[in-house]
């Protein structure tokens, strides 16, 4: 029996993979959370994995606080490229098929048009700069390597901005959110099911592709839609990016292009009205 390890268990992709595993039970399924799989303590991970001796490495863990990552850079860049080479290496070395997660935020914000997996990259922030030289870590390491780039990640699971804006929505009577960023979400359940279709294809593409529902929508039009499908009285006004300041900055576009994950792969990839009102039935 294959054995697959999902790093990050606790997070929003990890608790949805966990919650599809028990349809795949042709698999032995081991989630880590931050005790068994330690992504800050180096020679600890290089022990954990030999001891879990996987099969399949999911690495949905990484350091996403990205405002945070600003004032801990060393930790950020150790979870999300240190930690992310070693495993890359000790797939190569031990024959494990991997599938990292990465990020819209390797880019800059410039374009205007959807990013494919070869559009130039140029992180402006402390966060993005860290998940970019991990990238560039995993597929020096481990050629064979996928590795997906996912954008504006949501779940019924974990903090993430549909929580915060159902609790707000709740709360106030109005609220502001910027409109002046656009990308589109994605449903952590959807990329889930994505990975589980790659696992079980009879072909393995290494490679880097990206991952989001459809749709090309600014933060205020998702808080729209938010506020639609959960029925709230609050009144959401649009402001620019510069009237909500942030210690990180935030690429303005960031919208993906999914045409090489649907080609290869033969993805059916969800409108992300549709997989919002999912979450909310």
């Amino acid at each position: 029996m294959m054995k697959i390890l999902v790093t990050g268990a606790s997070g929003q992709l990890g608790a949805e993979l966990s919650g599809l595993s028990s349809d795949y039970s042709q698999y032995e399924w081991v989630f880590a959370d931050r005790t068994q799989i330690t992504l800050n303590d180096l020679d600890l991970l290089n022990t954990q994995l030999n001891k879990i001796n996987p099969d399949i490495i999911l690495n949905c863990g990484a350091y996403t606080a990205v405002d945070k990552a600003e004032s801990e850079k060393d930790l950020a860049f150790t979870v999300n490229h240190l930690a992310v080479e070693l495993i890359a290496k000790y797939a190569k070395d031990n024959n494990v098929k991997l599938i990292h997660i990465s990020t819209d935020y390797v880019f800059d914000g410039t374009s205007s048009i959807a990013l494919s997996e070869e559009a130039e990259t140029n992180p402006i922030n402390a966060y993005g700069a860290s998940k970019l030289a991990g990238e560039i870590a995993c597929l020096k390491e481990n050629p064979n390597s996928i590795i997906i780039r996912t954008s504006w990640v949501y779940s019924k699971f974990g903090n993430n901005f549909v929580k915060t804006m159902k609790r707000l929505m709740n709360e106030r009577e109005s609220i502001n959110v910027v409109n002046d960023q656009v990308g589109s979400p994605t449903y952590a359940a959807d990329l889930a099911k994505a990975m589980i279709v790659i696992l079980e294809s009879e072909k393995w593409i290494p490679g880097i592709y990206n991952y989001s529902n459809e749709g090309e929508i600014s933060w205020y039009e998702f808080a729209l839609s938010i506020k639609e499908f959960g029925n709230y009285n609050c009144n959401v006004e649009g402001i620019p990016s510069v009237s909500y300041p942030t210690p990180a900055k935030r690429p303005e576009f960031s919208l993906l292009d999914k045409k090489k994950i649907k080609r290869i792969y033969n993805l059916d990839v969800p409108n992300y009205k549709e997989s919002l009102k999912r979450m909310f039935i």
